[in-house]
């Protein structure tokens, strides 16, 4: 019975143990790529910006296009001039309705009016570059999205890349951890025969425990990178990504050749920014010229509601012309040159900090191979200075404090050398950014 109390205890234990587990997923970095498009938060406001400058510049289709009204209104008046007014538009007045008596001191009479209005804009010049400003500023925000799309997906790949570099570390680190144990065992054998003191021992196990912490430290850095990949493309589940490929220096010698393109979307979308600026000063300017409008209206008339024994139509135009406005057209037309100025300075100022930018990414991609070769070499180096060490150290002929320092060294060039390739693979990713 004891048994089998202990067994189901056991079973239970195993459930919620692998209940808890995490589920671990192989994604490769393509894959995200093509989630954080479509799942990204950032990716999906940016969008909606978009989306509200496109309904902007829909508003402004009210320039070309008529305005129509329907109304139907109802009252009941004394009033002479009303009262007479209703009567004739109803087309019920009769020779009697123009006794002065009738006329001064009508009867109340109830008039139901449904009226069709239709406004036509004809020449409206500031409208049209209003309309102009807004359509800039629609496509300035497209291309906005654009970029944005392609800055996250750059933090998507350094993100993916920090992730390689993390499950790489813990795979040094387990490798140390293994070796460290090793010598530990050594160094305990040897102690028993004498040839060792204590003090040699507790810097072996200082030297163990301090890999140990390395080797958690590094497991944690999994998953937060795990977690903000997570965050990127939009994805709530407690899942653990585990890249497909291994961390590999990627060398192409041809992104040293690349030159900066002004028709990257970022260097596009100020320049409609500023279109759009350019079109608001001119709308404003246009402002000083007189408008033309058509206006129309038809009308049905009777004493009942919704009835129409009677009808009447109007149309006609409108030319308008507001000739001053004390300064406040005169001030609005200077604030929008002052903003356009403002404008092509920040375009140019753009333009040369993203050359400036380049320049300074290129030089440092060089840096970063160069530290990548050399940290390669330091890797070899230390490589070997541990092995012959460690054989000595076996034979006696070494000191431990000693091995530790070889070990401690080759670990920690093992991991310098992946965050020179880390360094090496994300700066060309940002170059190749930076000339989209």
């Amino acid at each position: 019975m004891r048994g089998t109390f202990i067994l189901f205890i056991s079973l239970f234990l195993l459930n919620i143990s692998i209940g808890n587990a995490q589920q671990e997923i192989e994604i490769s970095l393509n894959e995200i790529l093509e989630k954080v498009e479509s799942n990204n938060h950032t990716v999906k406001i940016s969008e909606q910006n978009f989306n509200a400058a496109k309904a902007d510049y829909n508003q402004t289709n009210s320039i070309l296009l008529p305005n129509i009204s329907i109304s139907h209104s109802g009252i009941s008046t004394n009033n002479p001039l009303m009262a007479f007014g209703s009567k004739l538009n109803q087309e019920i007045l009769t020779q009697e309705d123009f006794n002065p008596e009738l006329l001064n001191d009508p009867d109340a009479i109830q008039n139901f009016t449904t009226k069709i209005e239709i406004q036509q804009p004809i020449f409206n010049a500031d409208g049209i570059y209003m309309r102009k400003a807004a359509k800039a500023k629609m496509n300035a925000f497209e291309l906005q999205t654009t970029r944005t799309i392609d800055a996250i997906k750059l933090e998507v790949t350094k993100v993916y890349m920090q992730l390689q570099v993390a499950y790489k570390a813990v795979e040094v680190l387990e490798k140390a951890k293994e070796a460290a144990l090793e010598n530990k065992k050594i160094a305990e054998n040897s102690l028993k025969q004498g040839y060792l003191q204590q003090s040699d021992i507790l810097s072996v196990e200082v030297h163990v425990t301090e890999v140990e912490n390395q080797l958690l430290t590094a497991k944690s850095g999994i998953k937060n990178a795990s977690d903000y990949l997570l965050f990127l493309i939009g994805d709530t589940s407690e899942t653990l990504l585990k890249p497909s490929a291994d961390l590999t220096a990627d060398l192409n010698l041809e992104v040293y050749n690349q030159e900066l393109s002004e028709n990257r979307a970022d260097i596009e979308a100020m320049e409609k920014s500023t279109e759009a600026y350019t079109n608001m000063y001119k709308a404003n300017k246009m402002s000083y010229l007189p408008s033309l409008n058509a206006f129309g209206s038809y009308e049905l008339y009777d004493d009942k509601i919704f009835n129409a024994n009677a009808n009447g139509y109007l149309v006609g135009a409108q030319l308008s012309w507001n000739v001053f406005e004390g300064f406040k057209r005169i001030g609005k037309t200077q604030k929008s040159k002052a903003e356009l100025d403002k404008a092509e300075i920040s375009l140019e100022q753009y333009k040369n900090k993203s050359q400036l930018e380049f320049n300074k990414a290129k030089r440092q991609l060089k840096d970063a191979e160069n530290s990548m070769n050399l940290t390669s070499l330091a890797v070899e180096q230390s490589k070997e200075a541990l092995r012959i060490r460690t054989n000595r150290y076996e034979q006696g002929l070494e000191k431990t404090s000693d091995v530790l320092i070889s070990e401690t060294k080759y670990l920690q060039k093992q991991l310098e050398y992946l965050q020179a390739v880390y360094n090496y693979n994300f700066t060309k990713s940002y170059v190749n950014f930076l000339t989209k």
